[in-house]
């Protein structure tokens, strides 16, 4: 059957107190209305929809990048009122999911579970149950337990606010029936809006089969209306990638403790300690270690590796057994060996380091082609930029790089050279030979040091 989706996002979500419209307010690095916005591609529509109001010049651009159509509800009045604006989406599809964009963790399965529940001609309803349903829209039924209506709480009489199953809002539709029907809904109701759930109770009057899916997790179908929901919802989805990886081989410190931000792939056997952020795309191999407060972010790590604590890296490929940290920053473009080792207070950026390799401490090397087994001494700073322009510094296999040393890009240091320690690099330096500039030592009889001037 075909299937066109509607995403409803046109609140304006008052109560976030934000500049922010509300479906564009992050979980997990991603706007809510994102994370939407994937789940329903998964179900493969012919017509996916992002129905627009408040905050429109804001979630516009990002449902343009994901090759989503943007409809306009220029006076938000209710959800049946939204669904109205969206009706050329759906006008050759068999059916019609409405979803909203701000509940992001309803998963795929559930959907195709809704979508399955009755035939094209059916409406089904998406429910659970709560222990306290006070603001939700209740199922009524009959006394044959079938569907009869929807009744907001506003509009809901004592016995009806009894109800602990509510109403998701996220439904499916017979599409030609919706398009015919909506016309008949009325405002008449505490909020004079027009409500989507009013189609309900048109259904049965209309003689539909009315179908429901009970979901058993609340947070599949939790709304955010509050940045206390948000966090809520966040460590919610927190918690299911961190069983997703213990599930798949991962060992970690403290599941309440780890944070995904993208799409992840862990191999086995990998150790991921606490405060652990993993952002964007990254791939972690086999018996990877990653210590305390590490931050990766569209990185790529192979097998055997060791990052240890307070490490950033953010765009880098890292090759087998290599040793990382702690407190090392590697930047966009930095390709690490196998066995190549970046200590502690070391940053890289656009930088090749060999096989082997080591950058022990406290050093810059940036716009680098480094061969293997290079030792770099402490201090050292490839000096790339010119003011205007940045320049490449190659170091050759085997090469001694002294403590404290300045290379001046471009220059090259061939292939088992030695640059003495405090030699500033102007010049390429020979293979197989040391290399330093120096200053002759001497003592100055009563010199002292200069004093700090008193402000005037």
């Amino acid at each position: 059957m075909s299937l066109s989706v509607v995403i409803l996002a046109a609140g304006k979500g008052t109560r976030m107190k934000s500049a922010t419209t509300k479906v564009m307010h992050k979980l997990a690095g991603k706007a809510l209305v994102e994370h939407v916005i994937n789940t329903a591609k998964t179900l493969s529509p012919q017509n996916l929809a992002v129905v627009c109001g408040n905050g429109a010049e804001q979630v516009t651009p990002l449902v343009e990048s994901m090759a989503a159509t943007t409809v306009m509800q220029n006076e938000q009045l209710g959800t049946g009122h939204a669904v109205m604006q969206a009706q050329a989406i759906f006008a050759d599809a068999e059916q019609v999911l409405v979803l909203y964009g701000d509940v992001p963790l309803t998963q795929p399965a559930t959907l195709e579970q809704l979508l399955s529940c009755g035939d094209q001609n059916s409406l089904r309803i998406l429910t659970t149950k709560l222990a306290n349903p006070t603001g939700y829209g209740r199922i009524v039924r009959n006394e044959k337990n079938k569907v009869v209506c929807i009744t907001e709480q506003k509009d809901a009489d004592e016995t009806t606010l009894k109800i602990n199953e509510v109403n998701s809002g996220i439904m499916v539709l017979p599409a030609q029936w919706l398009k015919n029907s909506l016309s008949k809904l009325q405002n008449n109701n505490a909020q004079g809006e027009y409500y989507l759930t009013d189609m309900v109770a048109l259904a049965v009057a209309d003689g539909l089969a009315i179908n429901t899916v009970c979901c058993d997790d609340n947070a599949e179908v939790a709304g955010v209306n509050t940045r206390q929901q948000l966090a809520e919802l966040e460590r919610h989805y927190q918690l299911l990638q961190a069983n997703t990886l213990m599930a798949a081989g991962v060992t970690l410190a403290d599941p309440a403790r780890l944070d995904v931000r993208g799409d992840v792939t862990i191999g086995q056997d990998v150790t991921i300690d606490i405060n652990v952020i993993l952002e964007g795309k990254v791939d972690i191999a086999d018996n990877v270690t990653i210590a305390a407060n590490c931050i990766i972010k569209d990185s790529s790590i192979a097998a055997g590796t060791e990052i240890l604590a307070n490490s950033m890296l953010d765009n880098a490929t890292v090759g087998a057994n290599a040793s990382i940290g702690p407190f090392a920053r590697l930047r966009p473009g930095t390709v690490l060996s196998d066995q190549a080792k970046i200590g502690n207070f070391v940053e890289t950026k656009n930088a090749n380091i060999g096989v082997g390799s080591k950058i022990n401490h406290l050093s810059y090397i940036g716009d680098t082609d480094m061969g293997s087994s290079v030792n770099i001494g402490a201090g050292t700073i490839t000096c790339n930029y010119d003011g205007a322009n940045k320049h490449r510094t190659t170091i050759g296999d085997n090469a001694f790089i002294g403590s404290d040393s300045q290379l001046i890009a471009p220059v090259t240091v061939a292939e088992g050279a030695t640059i003495g320690a405090g030699t500033t690099l102007r010049k390429d330096a020979a293979s197989g030979a040391l290399t330093l500039t120096k200053s002759i030592q001497k003592t100055v009889a009563g010199w002292k040091r200069p004093v700090k001037k008193k402000a005037k």
